[in-house]
């Protein structure tokens, strides 16, 4: 998915790998490294704390350790990211993989295709909560440098994050060169305070021996259970290993975790655990009480960065996942802008990033602590870790062929992990965990609501569509031609497109040249110029174009037209004429929908971008006819 630096595919062999290595850092693991602001504080101070003794925090502690091994590396590095598409990760990628390989199962292929579409849903609950946690849990160190300060958290967060979303317009290519090297100095700060109070304490060490984690559990095994919602805040931000791997690589990202992000993170959670042993009143800021009084300000300043940083990841996240999901035929086209003309991967969406800014700024208004925040953030990551193991066992059937009682098993273990997380997270749902779940549910409403709408449109179109061929061979000898090509856009190569009956009906012409211009989104995510383009002549000046594109690229007609050129349809922009048809959705109760998703797939219909604008073709080419069609 593309992220805040526009990174395209690692190429440019070793010259280039310490440059990805930092590149990741910034970006990859900007959210997972700002976890330590809040987690292990939420173990011992959320609203069903665990009670602060040696036993219960070398237990905390030792989950920890054995969550990042297992779930961050052995699940994502080593597993997960084996699962791309074509060098492309992310649950979309992964998505259009399964359902590539499972095109004999319809029934599987559905199943696995509703649980993909939810686990993009969750993701963009992740980018509503990520920035609200993050900022307001490192302007909260204003507290601990002066209690007096609280009323000024709330304010001081929201004024970050409305400047974060404004300049969201303006691309982020010139602060992204920035962001490798200053979350790199994050993950050394918070590293060397960790280490510093280790060495006071280096008894805390023994927490990384599995049997403190045992023991947490068959001690108190309810409220261990309970603590659970607080340990997975430390694994917040794993989809981004998975989804920014066609952007770095695997090579990169995992050099990045092994030897800076993973020791820098265990660093400061043991440090934090020895701050405790020594002082249990810490409890209250565990993290911004590991640095001495003269290094507090710059320390908020520091942190404040990174978490801006760490956001800016999820909203560029957010619109990548958007415009997968567009191509992808799960939302409405919407206008894009590119915002870097070197780096495709830089784009701007103006409607998410208001809606993602609308939902911040409730989120802060609302709960107005990362305390708060925190019961609402497990259930989104969690959910989405599920989906991934599913998504990833048909995979190692399907592709890898790994004998089925082996991915079983490994499946098994994983989903017991992760749905053990999830059962703890599930219990906080009243204290905020409904929040994601509300997103997720409202924005999947939404996706099946425009696919199915899609089919029932095509579905009408058909009944009353007139066949390509039988037209072209009884009335294109019999109706005036005059000079120039026209381009009709259709979703459906055997049929002539509305648009053009309506023009034959108004105008009793046809052009010279007839184009029926299909653009397809293929399942992988990049198509090269090469095999972009299939032309077929259909006789008596009629021709099928076919413009094949992958997912994580934005079709540009236009530019196709240039690569027809090369394959021997070659194309003048000034005499030619793209036709469009503009349909105008009408809800009626015949069998299809619902009523009320009829009208929600007629409103989507109605303020979807054009395909002018979609496609980027020059405005004064164009002409748009509409008709009314009822589902």
């Amino acid at each position: 998915m593309s992220t805040a630096t526009g990174h395209s595919h690692p190429q440019g062999g070793r010259s280039r790998f310490p440059l990805l290595v930092v590149g990741a850092i910034g970006v990859v693991f900007g959210d997972i490294g700002t976890s330590p602001l809040y987690a292990l504080k939420e173990v011992f101070s959320s609203a069903h704390p665990m009670p602060l003794d040696e036993a219960n925090l070398l237990g905390a502690l030792s989950l920890i350790f054995w969550t990042l091994a297992v779930v961050v590396t052995a699940k994502y590095l080593v597993l997960i990211m084996r699962a791309d598409n074509h060098g492309e990760g992310g649950i979309l990628a992964l998505l259009a993989l399964v359902v590539r390989l499972t095109r004999r199962n319809r029934r599987l292929r559905y199943v696995l295709g509703l649980l993909g579409v939810f686990g993009a849903t969750l993701f963009y609950g992740d980018a509503v909560i990520t920035p609200a946690i993050s900022v307001l849990s490192a302007v909260e160190g204003l507290e601990v440098i002066a209690p007096q300060l609280h009323p000024f958290v709330v304010p001081v967060s929201l004024t970050v994050l409305i400047g974060l979303f404004v300049i969201q317009a303006f691309g982020t290519g010139r602060v992204g060169a920035f962001f490798g090297p200053m979350t790199a100095l994050w993950f050394l700060t918070i590293g060397v305070l960790g280490a510093l109070s280790i060495v006071e304490t280096p008894s805390v060490l023994a927490a990384v021996q599995p049997s403190y984690a045992y023991h947490f559990f068959a001690d108190h095994p309810l409220i261990s259970f309970i603590a659970l919602g607080a340990v997975v805040l430390a694994v917040t931000g794993t989809e981004a290993l998975y989804a920014d791997m066609g952007h770095f690589g695997r090579g990169p990202i995992r050099v990045a975790w092994v030897c800076i992000v993973w020791p820098a993170l265990l660093l400061n959670y043991f440090g934090q655990g020895a701050l405790l042993l020594r002082q249990p009143a810490a409890v209250e800021n565990p993290f911004y009480l590991l640095a001495p009084g003269w290094f507090l300000a710059p320390l908020v300043v520091l942190a404040t960065c990174a978490t801006v940083i760490a956001s800016q990841a999820v909203i560029s996240g957010a619109f990548s996942l958007t415009q997968q999901a567009i191509q992808l035929g799960l939302l409405p086209r919407m206008r894009i802008a590119h915002t870097s003309a070197r780096e495709g991967g830089q784009i701007y969406i103006s409607l998410v990033n208001w809606l993602l800014l609308i939902g911040v700024v409730f989120l802060v208004l609302e709960f107005r602590s990362s305390s708060g925040l925190a019961a609402a953030y497990g259930m989104a990551v969690t959910g989405a870790m599920m989906i991934d193991t599913l998504l990833v066992g048909a995979v190692m059937v399907l592709l890898w062929r790994w004998p089925r009682p082996l991915a079983a098993a490994i499946v098994g273990v994983l989903l017991l992990i992760d749905m053990t997380f999830f059962a703890a997270n599930a219990l906080k749902f009243l204290a905020g965990g409904w929040l994601p779940l509300l997103i997720a549910l409202a924005l999947f409403t939404v996706l099946t609501t425009w696919r199915r709408g899609r089919q029932l449109l095509i579905a009408r179109k058909k009944q009353r569509a007139v066949g390509r061929d039988d037209f072209i061979r009884l009335m294109a000898d019999d109706v005036p031609r005059v000079p120039g090509t026209a381009v009709f856009l259709t979703g459906d190569r055997e049929i002539i497109p509305g648009a053009l009956l309506h023009n034959l009906k108004h105008n009793k012409v046809l052009h010279e040249r007839i184009v029926f211009l299909t653009v397809k989104v293929e399942d992988v995510p990049y198509v090269a110029d090469a095999e972009c383009a299939e032309i077929k002549d259909l006789g008596k000046n009629f021709y099928r174009v076919l413009l094949r594109y992958g997912f994580m690229q934005q079709p540009d007609i236009p530019r196709g037209l240039e690569l027809c050129g090369k394959v021997g349809l070659p194309f003048e922009m000034m005499e030619t004429t793209f036709v469009l048809g503009r349909d105008t959705v009408i809800p009626t109760r015949e069998p299809g929908m619902a009523l009320w998703r009829e009208h929600i797939f007629a409103w989507m219909t109605r303020n979807a971008a054009t395909a002018r604008d979609f496609f980027r073709i020059p405005a004064g080419r164009v002409i748009e006819l509409g008709s009314q069609i009822e589902i």
